[in-house]
């Protein structure tokens, strides 16, 4: 995995603001916690795939750990699929920010029902989850997806952030989701990016002002320890 290193500096300042605490979030309701996980699909994890992030491979067991977590105590898990059609679509992006034909051959490998757009075969998926797509890095960014309706309809209020690539669709996801009013926890070993130095600098960015940073075995503590809601009194 990568080693996570959040800035002794970034730390302090954010301890201070939090009255010494090192989390803003002590405790959750898993009834009102969805994991998301964001772009395990096969064009991102295949080895040989023009845009494969090595790490993310590595990250599959605890992605999948956090996943029973949530599933077992009654949250929701949300799988996104990063999803292209052309590259129209989005051209300050695919035709001007990256070479036309690297865009191109982007837009290609995320086709819907092509096998860079499936998920991969590690993710232990089941039919209580969700799988969503998603045209932008934030599945929070107007018409990118239906995330947001889903978790109000839910009434989630906290969300786990998982997935590939850190420093990308995953802090992109993270910072949107705050701005929107939820509780965010970033499951740092459970992120994947390029580099450590990419993956921290996404990391502390979010620790300062945006989220939690939390492991996978804290994460699933937090869900374990959390209290069983009562049963609802029956109708007289």
């Amino acid at each position: 995995m990568h080693t996570t290193v959040i800035d002794p500096v970034i730390r302090a300042r954010y301890r201070a603001l939090k009255g010494g605490r090192e989390h803003a979030f002590t405790t959750v309701d898993p009834a009102r916690t969805a994991h998301l996980v964001v772009d395990m699909q096969n064009g991102f994890m295949e080895e040989g795939m023009p845009l494969e992030v090595p790490m993310a491979r590595r990250i599959v067991p605890r992605i999948n750990a956090v996943s029973r977590a949530v599933r077992s105590r009654g949250g929701t898990n949300v799988y996104f699929r990063f999803t292209t059609r052309s590259t129209g679509d989005w051209p300050v992006y695919f035709e001007q920010f990256q070479a036309p034909a690297f865009g191109t051959g982007e837009v290609a490998t995320f086709q819907p029902g092509s096998h860079g757009h499936a998920l991969h075969g590690g993710l232990e998926v089941t039919d209580r989850d969700v799988v969503m797509d998603k045209t932008r890095f934030s599945p929070f960014t107007p018409s990118s997806s239906d995330a947001l309706r889903l978790l109000t309809e839910r009434d989630i209020d906290t969300v786990l952030v998982s997935g590939t690539l850190t420093d990308c669709c995953c802090e992109a996801t993270a910072r949107d989701a705050q701005q929107l009013g939820f509780r965010v926890i970033l499951v740092s070993d459970a992120n994947a990016a390029m580099s450590d130095a990419e993956h921290n600098a996404a990391v502390n960015t979010l620790a300062a002002y945006f989220a939690d940073i939390r492991t996978t075995e804290e994460a699933v503590a937090l869900l374990d320890e959390a209290p069983e809601r009562a049963a609802p009194a029956p109708a007289v």
